[in-house]
């Protein structure tokens, strides 16, 4: 039996991977916030899923968190890292832009190294991460999110090449969602090719184990990335959203 962590696990699409997972027969290892939602969550999936409430930005805690976890299961083949906020504002909000960074990027390279030294001292395993298409954009109304978007996807393209020079088994998984239904997307009422949380979790399942590179979910927003490579920046300069 495979053995998989998840962060952000309480809603949406941690959620969701959670429950496919577990139904293709993985023990799962949730964490998230929200305890209630935890317990709700372990009994509808049963005695493959194991939790712990953490507060991903507590760092010291996560770590040792990630360990007993760890231990609880037996092992860990896979590190999911799915926790994130995001929030537009056109106004300068340090507040909002803080947490995003404290999450998006401080918590996700935390959890990342805490993965990766485990898979390096095993030598195999497999890290995802749960960037967005929003790393090949730019967004004058969320630049924290979009900058920590392309954090996400720079970090793990050097985990990467780390992997690769060391000759280890360790696939790096980029997730590259365009809008997918979640409590993050349900006030937003501007999206398009909104797709829903099991389609797209269908879909990351599959990248997970064929243990992509990169993964647009859905695919169709691959068409997006390429035109946002080929748009000059003095356009992105420009931009009003």
């Amino acid at each position: 039996m495979k053995k998989v962590i998840i962060t952000g696990a309480t809603s949406g699409i941690g959620r969701e991977l959670a429950i496919q997972l577990s139904q293709k027969g993985y023990a799962v290892g949730l964490i998230g916030r929200r305890e209630d939602r935890l317990v709700e969550l372990k009994r509808e999936i049963g005695d493959s899923a194991f939790i712990r409430p953490l507060d991903v930005t507590d760092f010291e805690k996560a770590e040792a968190t990630y360990q007993s976890l760890i231990e609880e299961m037996g092992g860990l083949d896979i590190m999911i890292l799915n926790a994130g906020v995001g929030r537009d504002h056109l106004k300068l909000n340090w507040d909002s832009d803080k947490q995003t960074i404290d999450v998006n990027v401080t918590a996700f390279a935390h959890g990342a190294n805490v993965a990766f030294q485990y898979f390096v001292d095993q030598k195999r395993g497999q890290i995802v991460g749960m960037s967005s298409i929003a790393s090949t954009l730019s967004s004058g109304r969320a630049a924290a999110y979009t900058a920590s978007k392309h954090f996400i996807s720079n970090y793990m393209t050097g985990f990467r090449q780390k992997a690769n020079r060391w000759g280890l088994d360790i696939a790096i998984t980029d997730i590259k969602p365009g809008y997918v239904e979640s409590e993050m997307t349900a006030q937003n009422k501007n999206m398009f090719w909104v797709a829903t949380t099991e389609k797209a979790v269908k879909q990351m399942v599959r990248a997970i184990e064929s243990r992509k590179n990169h993964a647009y979910i859905t695919r169709r927003w691959r068409l997006i990335a390429w035109v946002a490579k080929l748009t000059p920046q003095f356009i992105w300069d420009r931009l009003k959203f």
